[in-house]
């Protein structure tokens, strides 16, 4: 099963780990693939360089500890053949995850969980949230 990550997420896992967190990470290092879209990668290398500047070794850290397939996000995406999403600017990794064959996404945005899937045939990945995902594996 591959799995993507998403930023929030993965900003709790790096900057704000707990037994829970690690739990998920840990999981999906050990039972699946763990899917890194370079949208996703760049959010995070944005935000260690503005919000939580002098912690970019945390999130070298991270990385090296984790496999990952890391998987290129389209440049050139037209909303008007994906599924509709609450935040446009989520629709980069939607459209990273759909690419990259993902089967479930991981994310604590509440916009994910409002997709408008309209009349598109595209097989959309399971969205669940962190907390869903740990329950699932107890």
């Amino acid at each position: 099963m591959r799995i993507l990550i998403d930023t929030n997420v993965l900003i709790s896992a790096i900057l704000f780990p707990n037994p829970n967190i690690n739990q998920l990470m840990d999981r999906i290092a050990l039972e699946y693939t763990f899917v890194l879209p370079s949208h996703v990668m760049e959010e995070l290398e944005m935000l260690f360089d503005t919000k939580f500047q002098g912690k970019k070794y945390l999130l070298k850290r991270f990385f090296a500890k984790y496999s990952y397939d890391y998987v290129y996000t389209p440049l050139d995406i037209n909303p008007e053949d994906y599924p509709e999403i609450r935040d446009k600017n989520d629709l980069p990794i939607l459209v990273s995850a759909i690419v990259a064959g993902v089967d479930m996404i991981i994310t604590g945005d509440k916009d994910f969980f409002d997709i408008k899937a309209r009349d598109f045939e595209i097989e959309l990945p399971v969205i669940i949230t962190p907390k869903e995902f740990i329950e699932g594996i107890k």
